[in-house]
């Protein structure tokens, strides 16, 4: 086999180089980020399930949650008062009475348009409204005569007036809204630089209006603080029925005729925390987790650019060894010969003969291989037809070495004789 040039055997055409890079090579590259993503998803979900219990949002007599209101609302129960959590406008006005006290929990929220039907249908109603930290958004129509001053920080105060219901519940939590007012027969508690932050008022048909300058008095961790649950419970308990009205965005009401009322924006934050609709499974999931989620993609996205950037042209190395062709056709002989592949070193002998016998007789190159087109061309240039050119290029595979080297002593013999003629 040493004497004759073998030549490289034909590279297969779907060979997996650096360049390509095989899916197990993918996969290693890419399963940590895949790890950290499941990761972060499960979290994700597991968070959002132990969070989807009992929240409601803040003021929600259904939550205990530290900002819900279900302490109250249970005390209530046992006393003997019925609470009803309505969403809409629809649900408020119609629960209204002589019967009922109807407590809006963000009356800031609600556009120019509800407050008119929420006024018109409690006013003459002779029941107890109590409004949960209104602000100018919303005093000039459920409140009308009642003005807001600046807020002040919620802490426990004295009564200094005549009510009842705060001269029993003493000292209380209270702050936020402070109001002032020129009606006649209204009581004004808890006072700070002269102004009360909680503010009651008479209306038509023996009913009233409380005014809370802010919420936390009701609120679960604040309940049995001070006289919270005393004045709490007085306030909301004077009737045997309760209308807990939890203004939303999806009520239809707030898309009818009449623009948002205006303000400082406090309603709209009241609103989503008081906002009786149940939350979705993006509004479970923490925000920082959402947050850090976005930031994963972008990362992901940026090293996707980064590792499929085009590659620059090809640049010819300098080899560090040179090898001669006698040395390389000589190690791959070894190599056929230790793995006894008589039939491939029989084969790479026969492909090269065929190629060499097609540029002599001028067949094409892509014929070189067909015994159809090559055995004709090669039998015409013989002297006589005592040798077959069919078995000899396209024949089987050598039984033995021996056999191996006479087919190329036999190919080279017929090379020479093609070259010569």
């Amino acid at each position: 086999m040493t004497g004759t040039k073998t030549g490289a055997p034909p590279r297969p055409a779907t060979s997996t180089t650096s360049m390509s890079p095989s899916a197990q090579q993918v996969w290693r590259r890419v399963r940590g980020l895949l790890i950290a993503l499941a990761i972060l998803l499960v979290a994700g979900i597991a968070l959002a399930a132990v969070r989807s219990g009992d929240q409601h949002g803040r003021l929600d007599p259904r939550s205990a949650d530290p900002l819900g209101s279900r302490a109250v609302a249970e005390l209530l129960k046992d006393r003997g008062v019925s609470t009803r959590v309505v969403t809409t406008l629809a649900e408020a006005t119609e629960g209204t009475g002589p019967d009922t006290t109807l407590v809006v929990a963000a009356p800031n929220l609600l556009t120019f348009h509800q407050q008119r039907i929420l006024r018109s249908a409690a006013e003459p109603s002779g029941g107890r409204t109590v409004l949960v930290s209104p602000g100018p958004p919303s005093l000039d129509v459920l409140a009308p005569g009642v003005t807001a001053a600046t807020e002040t920080p919620v802490a426990a105060r004295d009564p200094r007036c005549a009510l009842p219901a705060a001269r029993d519940a003493g000292a209380v939590d209270i702050g936020g809204y402070r109001y002032a007012t020129d009606a006649p027969n209204s009581d004004a508690c808890y006072p700070t630089d002269g102004l009360p932050s909680l503010l009651r008022v008479d209306t038509p048909a023996d009913g009233d209006t409380v005014l809370l300058g802010s919420p936390d008095l009701l609120y679960n961790e604040r309940l049995a603080k001070q006289g919270n649950a005393s004045l709490a419970l007085q306030l909301l308990g004077s009737r045997p029925h309760i209308v807990w009205y939890l203004p939303s965005l999806s009520d239809p009401s707030a898309t009818e005729s009449g623009s948002g009322s205006g303000g400082d924006g406090t309603g709209g934050q009241e609103g989503e925390d008081g906002g009786g609709d149940e939350s979705g499974f993006l509004d479970l999931i923490p925000s920082g987790w959402l947050w850090a989620t976005l930031q994963l993609t972008l990362a992901a996205v940026l090293a996707a650019v980064w590792r499929s950037r085009r590659l620059g042209p090809v640049v010819a190395e300098r080899l560090p060894v040179v090898i001669r062709a006698s040395e390389a056709t000589e190690g791959r002989a070894r190599l056929y010969r230790k793995a006894n592949a008589r039939d491939r070193a029989a084969s790479v002998l026969r492909t090269e003969t065929r190629s060499r016998l097609a540029s002599l007789l001028g067949v094409p190159p892509s014929e070189a291989h067909t015994p159809e087109a090559l055995v004709p061309a090669v039998s015409a240039q013989l002297p006589d037809d005592s040798r077959d050119p069919r078995t000899l290029l396209f024949g089987p595979a050598p039984a033995d070495d021996a056999a191996l080297i006479r087919l190329t002593d036999q190919l080279d013999a017929l090379e020479r004789e093609v070259r010569t003629s």
